[in-house]
């Protein structure tokens, strides 16, 4: 039987655990067009009072998936996409050439059992 190691920490844990809530993958979402103070980002989750949108903001603000700055009395808010660019680049990308490269075995196995062994013909007759 094949064990798994445990691989070194990456980093990574606070920003799965923020992506992993809705609520804020729709802040984050909302974070996407243009920064926005905390007032906005409030009244865009109606269903959460002032304390909840500032307790999931503090979980963004700690996995590094927004930043903060003050302008005079407001907090603006900003989206961080680093992170999330290190998770493609850690998770997706790997996967995805992995992917791809069993699609492409599969359609050059197809195209060899294609009678007359041209690839890339149909098995179907043309309807004339």
């Amino acid at each position: 039987m094949t064990e798994i190691a445990a691989r070194p920490a990456d980093g990574l844990d606070p920003v799965w655990k923020a992506l992993a809530d809705p609520t804020r993958r729709a802040i984050l979402d909302f974070l996407r067009d243009c920064p926005r103070n905390t007032t906005e980002i409030v009244e865009s989750v109606p269903h959460l009072s002032r304390f909840g949108v500032m307790k999931h903001l503090d979980v963004l603000r700690q996995a590094h998936l927004v930043h903060t700055r003050e302008a005079g009395r407001q907090r603006v808010n900003s989206l961080n996409v680093v992170p999330i660019r290190q998770i493609y680049e850690r998770w997706v990308g790997p996967f995805q050439e992995l992917w791809s490269g069993e699609l492409l075995r599969i359609k050059d196995e197809a195209e060899k059992k294609v009678p007359g062994g041209k690839p890339g013909t149909s098995r179907r007759r043309k309807k004339h």
